[in-house]
């Protein structure tokens, strides 16, 4: 397959490699800072790939020095006062942007520099991130007069400890990609340039080893189990999943590749619909 890279539209540009993808914040010149018109292009993009069922991995990096140095604060950059038109404007674009977490393809950060603010509540959304091991990072929003946002709130606390996610959230504190490590937010910290390169290894072993449709499956039931208190009613969701993916083709390949000792052949669409969800059953009381 042949490597094709897209123009940036909007500080976004797109290459596509095989079956995976790599999203690049193209703002090398601003440090990749965020734009409105660049968050709602990088979304629409992350969109159009989970919709492509060639896809079956993307990446997410930064040109140039910086991953993203959070939201441009220069004129024409960001603007936090809102009018009311700007408020209803900016409700209506967050009604209906896509949920990284809702979408089935992979999304792993490789966080090739320093990411800060939204730079980094945006990665904190996807699902594996790799970090430059000197490079610095942070929750900077109360320093600016501000509140943590994206989501982090909610899911930092359960990456890192309620603890350590209060203490970062906070104090807005800088820390290395060494300690991100540490702390759970991210699964490697490696030399600047080895970032991406292993982010596209864990990107290639995904895409090339395992189902489409079961890890699009896998990463939904994940992010659903986060919010879900019911014991029961979670392990009855995955296990009747787990039955119902049992009885399909991709089930029958995957045992046959292995014993035959060949790359996997799957078919199943990574945004399969699964017939009902599920048929929970009842469980005797006592």
């Amino acid at each position: 397959m042949t490597t094709e890279e897209s123009d940036a539209v909007d500080g976004i540009s797109v290459e596509r490699d095989g079956h995976i993808a790599t999203v690049w914040l193209d703002r090398p010149d601003r440090g990749n800072g965020f734009i409105s018109a660049m968050q709602v292009e990088l979304h629409r993009q992350l969109g159009v790939l989970d919709e492509d069922d060639s896809v079956r991995a993307i990446v997410v990096t930064g040109r140039g020095r910086f991953f993203s140095t959070g939201a441009d604060l220069e004129p024409g950059g960001a603007n936090f006062a809102f009018d009311d038109d700007q408020h209803r404007a900016a409700r209506s674009m967050m009604a209906t942007r896509l949920r990284p977490w809702k979408m089935r393809t992979p999304i792993i950060g490789a966080l090739n520099g320093s990411a800060v603010g939204l730079g980094l509540t945006f990665p904190l959304q996807w699902d594996i991130r790799v970090v430059n091991e000197t490079a610095k990072y942070g929750f900077v929003f109360t320093r600016r007069g501000l509140i943590p946002e994206q989501n982090s709130l909610w899911l930092l606390p359960k990456l890192v400890g309620l603890s350590t996610a209060v203490e970062l959230l906070l104090t807005g504190r800088l820390f290395s990609g060494i300690e991100a490590k540490e702390m759970g937010i991210a699964s490697a910290a490696l030399p600047a340039d080895e970032v991406l390169p292993r982010a596209r290894e864990i990107a290639a072993e995904i895409a090339s080893a395992a189902a489409p449709a079961a890890v699009g499956i896998t990463k939904s039931l994940v992010y659903e189990m986060l919010g879900e208190t019911d014991r029961e009613r979670a392990f009855q969701d995955e296990w009747e999943t787990f039955r119902w993916l049992g009885r399909q083709s991709d089930s029958a390949e995957g045992v046959a590749s292995f014993i035959e000792k060949r790359p996997p052949e799957f078919t199943l669409s990574k945004n399969v619909e699964i017939p009902g969800r599920v048929e929970r059953w009842s469980v005797p009381n006592g």
